[in-house]
């Protein structure tokens, strides 16, 4: 009997734990995905070498890679959340606001049409349309085989919005 009350309290608890995790979580607004394509890889090892220019991936383990295209309305947020693994972005029209988790300044990165970056993934952030028209942006994103690619976090509380 004490077993048994012992576990009710442990899953209670964890219940309570994810609610409260999931009650704080900042959902996105105003954003439409479209998922283009999902594939599944074993390890992936490319490099190639120039005189002047090199790129390399390297992956350990089974990696899913997810091709989408993200629509953000002006005012539009994805909410404040991480990725288990990088993502390469391009904006095609219109900008993003990016904001870092752990940047106690809130200090906005610009980046416009045309231009892209890649977030590293592990990091808390928020990525917001500031605009005046919708931002159009291509994400390519490698993660663990069977991780989701998008994770919902709480606000790190610096930013007011």
């Amino acid at each position: 009997m004490k077993k048994l009350a012992v576990a009710t309290a442990v899953f209670a608890g964890v219940a309570v734990l994810m609610l409260a995790a999931s009650a704080q979580a900042t959902p996105g607004v105003g954003v439409t995905s479209t998922v283009f394509a999902v594939g599944a890889f074993d390890e992936i090892h490319a490099k190639t070498l120039s005189s002047d220019w090199q790129a390399r991936i390297d992956t350990k383990g089974a990696t899913d890679v997810h091709i989408l295209e993200n629509r953000i309305v002006p005012g539009g947020t994805f909410g404040w959340h991480s990725h288990p693994g990088p993502s390469i972005v391009v904006v095609k029209a219109g900008a993003l606001t990016l904001y870092h988790g752990d940047d106690p300044t809130c200090t906005p990165h610009v980046v416009a049409a045309g231009s892209g970056f890649v977030d590293d993934g592990g990091d808390v952030h928020v990525v917001r349309n500031e605009g005046t028209v919708d931002a159009v942006v291509y994400v390519t994103s490698l993660v663990p085989k069977g991780a989701p690619r998008r994770i919902d976090e709480p606000s790190p509380g610096f930013c007011s919005f």
